[in-house]
């Protein structure tokens, strides 16, 4: 028996809702729980019907995305957040990610796509669209949004970890490549690509490859600095 991703649908705007519920009722491992117009009957409902994952629209009358977001990420709530929004300004991307959000795409996604993100963050990763990711890579060093890191090791022991070619990807990654133009780019199959992007993530102790994008960022090691 398949266990269901069990998703709470948040948009001031019905028809939305009801289209987003109908794409996802074609997947069988993902099963729409509840519908919100608004942050504040979101968090309501998030209390009584534990969904794993939100769709939250950022713009809404009320309690608007973000603020929800941030309150649930505050209370140390369970279901991952996706915000999902016609925005592509940098500002709001980077409230949607500094509130806690753990993927932000925009409504024109496919619906595979979307199915995607919502696996990807039901099981603890995190999910940008490649569009946004490089969009934003170059702004994301000002978002403070989690406490004091444990000490780690220094950025050169770190980097030693690293071989060339995962180097050389991790680059590609905070340049917003996907697995397929990394692929692409340096010959190697996807497969390939994925087991460099799960080693790198376990050197660098981060949890999924936009903080691993991130940490290049903030270490000068942009696609730019090549």
């Amino acid at each position: 028996m398949i266990t269901k991703i069990r998703v709470l649908i948040v948009d001031d705007q019905p028809l939305i809702r009801a289209g987003i519920a109908t794409l996802l009722a074609r997947k069988n491992d993902i099963e729409v729980v509840g519908q919100a117009g608004d942050g504040h009957d979101a968090l309501t409902q998030i209390a009584v019907l534990d969904p794993d994952v939100v769709l939250m629209d950022m713009m809404m009358p009320g309690l608007d995305g973000v603020e929800a977001t941030r309150r649930l990420a505050a209370a140390g709530a369970r279901p991952a957040v996706i915000i999902l929004t016609t925005f592509r300004d940098d500002d709001d991307i980077l409230r949607g990610i500094a509130a806690g959000a753990r993927g932000y795409l925009l409504k024109d996604v496919d619906h595979r796509d979307l199915a995607e993100a919502i696996r990807t963050v039901a099981s603890g990763g995190g999910h940008l669209h490649p569009e946004v990711t490089a969009q934003i890579l170059p702004h994301l060093g000002r978002i403070v949004t989690q406490p004091a890191p444990t000490p780690q090791a220094p950025k050169s022991e770190r980097l030693q970890l690293l071989t060339e070619r995962e180097l050389a990807i991790l680059r590609m990654l905070a340049g917003g490549n996907t697995n397929q133009e990394i692929s692409d780019q340096m010959a190697i199959s996807i497969g390939t690509v994925k087991n460099h992007i799960s080693s790198i993530l376990g050197k660098l102790d981060v949890r999924d490859r936009t903080q691993a994008a991130l940490w290049a960022v903030q270490h000068g090691l942009g696609a730019d600095s090549l």
